[in-house]
């Protein structure tokens, strides 16, 4: 094997490696997460109240059903109505209200620009004591194991909450900075496009290795042909 051979072999293999790394860090089917806060949202009795969710990475979830809930409520067996647990339903890209705890109606909204982002963090205005405690956000048809996370509402007259929430992104910080610290799929997803730069270098390479192996070798099957023909 001469040397341009054995270039042409050494950028097959890398190209090999480059594109299964390329398929490791590329987010398959079951690698999405629904992500809440880590920590409770604290509000004022008559303030609003932001209870952050969303799916990392991010994925647009505007088709899809996406459900708030009270898990710890407890239904009472006399009233039907009161069977119905869903602080927030959005489906068929609308808002379900017909199914809504009655306390919640006209108080409760999606940020439906932040949907395409996978943002499904939950506004609750004028809120009140009876708000306090655990909330569920839920997205049924994500094809992921990870579909639900919870997030802890307190409704106190002092707010000492130490983490402000961040308007431009309606979440708390600490969640996403721990994610990313952690190594987790968003910086996967910021390295695919240098991976994708490697790949087009790679195959530039391999191109021209191949160009060149190939005109070595007719240049030799000339050569070869002349000195034949002297001899004969």
């Amino acid at each position: 094997m001469d040397v341009a051979e054995f270039r042409f072999s050494v950028s097959l293999s890398a190209l090999k490696l480059t594109f299964m790394l390329l398929f490791a860090l590329t987010p398959a089917e079951g690698q999405f997460h629904v992500v809440g806060s880590l920590q409770s949202i604290v509000a004022a009795p008559g303030d609003d109240a932001i209870l952050p969710c969303h799916v990392e990475p991010k994925f647009n979830v505007a088709g899809l059903t996406v459900e708030w809930s009270r898990p710890d409520r407890r239904p009472d067996p006399n009233d039907r109505l009161s069977r119905v647990e869903y602080v927030h339903l959005y489906r068929d890209a609308r808002e379900v209200p017909d199914m809504k705890i009655p306390s919640y109606i006209g108080r409760t909204a999606l940020f439906t620009d932040g949907l395409r982002e996978g943002n499904i963090s939950l506004r609750i205005t004028n809120v009140t004591q009876e708000d306090e405690g655990r909330y569920k956000c839920f997205i049924p048809k994500l094809k992921s194991q990870t579909k639900s996370s919870i997030v802890s509402l307190i409704v106190a007259e002092t707010m000492t909450t130490e983490t402000p929430l961040h308007p431009e992104t309606l979440q708390t910080p600490e969640p996403m900075d721990e994610f990313h610290s952690k190594g987790g799929l968003s910086r996967r997803s910021r390295l695919i496009p240098l991976v994708v730069f490697c790949v087009f270098i790679l195959l530039c390479v391999a191109v021209a290795g191949r160009w060149f192996t190939e005109s070595k070798h007719r240049k030799t099957e000339q050569v070869q042909e002349q000195s034949n023909l002297r001899h004969d």
